[in-house]
């Protein structure tokens, strides 16, 4: 699936039942845009390594939706005074980000010269992920006194599941994949180079901003686990069927992403 077609898929799920759903439930609604560094902790580099963490690093943006449940936009007033309603929204996301993949670390120092310190040098990648799914939030405080300006900052806690698309590239210098002059042992026949999909799940803490009764400005602190270890487009294995992982390949590609986001309340 494209990026046009998920697209098209949140606008119709974000406005296309707008009217009735609002009629029903009365509620209201409030739509962004947030955008950030991702820091993609993958195949590529060396785990707990600095200059890995620091350097495969990507970019996001992304188009946020929310269900607010303390405000009714059908009578302009406020919905029933009760806990889930002055504490809890509801987050719909699509989101878009990009990581370009090298190897940093011990095993690639330049005073490293072995065959396998070069076919890690040579290796780089990419990964371009798309991800559509929904989020609950949790406000400690009161939804109600931060939309009326009782307080300037609102904290909030989320959990989610994202439907997910990834297309991965890996490529090395030293010429085609899965030659013995290019390609370490574990790296053979471990690559993924055709786009797949998968799911996720991801929490987050953040904090909004009140600018004016209309808008809010957002820092968003979020962790996103893949269902998938070939997000980077490599699952190194021991066997060249690539069924028994290696010792150092403990968790499937997972993120970690800061993003500031500007939210508009539409009612």
């Amino acid at each position: 699936m494209n990026t046009r077609i998920l697209l098209v898929v949140f606008l119709i799920l974000v406005f296309g039942g707008k009217q009735k759903a609002i009629a029903q439930f009365g509620f209201s609604q409030e739509i962004g845009v947030i955008t950030g560094p991702v820091v993609f902790y993958s195949d590529f580099g060396q785990r707990n390594n600095f200059e890995t963490n620091t350097k495969n690093v990507g970019f996001g943006v992304g188009l946020v939706h929310y269900l607010n449940f303390s405000y009714r936009a059908d009578c302009n007033c406020y919905t029933s005074d009760t806990y889930f309603n002055d504490h809890f929204k509801v987050r719909n996301e699509l989101n878009y980000h990009k990581t370009n993949f090298e190897h940093y670390g011990e095993w690639v120092r330049p005073e490293k010269t072995s065959l396998m310190a070069k076919q890690l040098r040579a290796m780089s990648g990419s990964t371009t992920v798309i991800e559509l799914g929904s989020q609950l939030e949790y406000f400690p405080f009161s939804i109600r006194d931060f939309a009326a300006g009782g307080y300037k900052i609102a904290p909030f806690v989320s959990f989610g599941v994202h439907w997910v698309n990834f297309d991965p590239e890996v490529t090395s210098s030293r010429g085609k994949l899965n030659s013995p002059y290019s390609t370490p042992l574990k790296y053979m026949n471990a690559f993924q180079q055709d786009p797949g999909s998968t799911w996720a799940v991801l929490g987050s803490v953040g904090i909004r901003y009140k600018l004016n009764s209309s808008s809010d400005l957002m820092l968003d602190s979020r962790w996103i686990y893949y269902f998938s270890d070939y997000m980077d487009g490599l699952n190194p294995s021991l066997e060249n069927n690539g069924t028994r992982p290696v010792p150092e390949n403990k968790a499937n590609d997972w993120v970690y992403w800061l993003n500031l986001g500007y939210i508009f309340y539409l009612n």
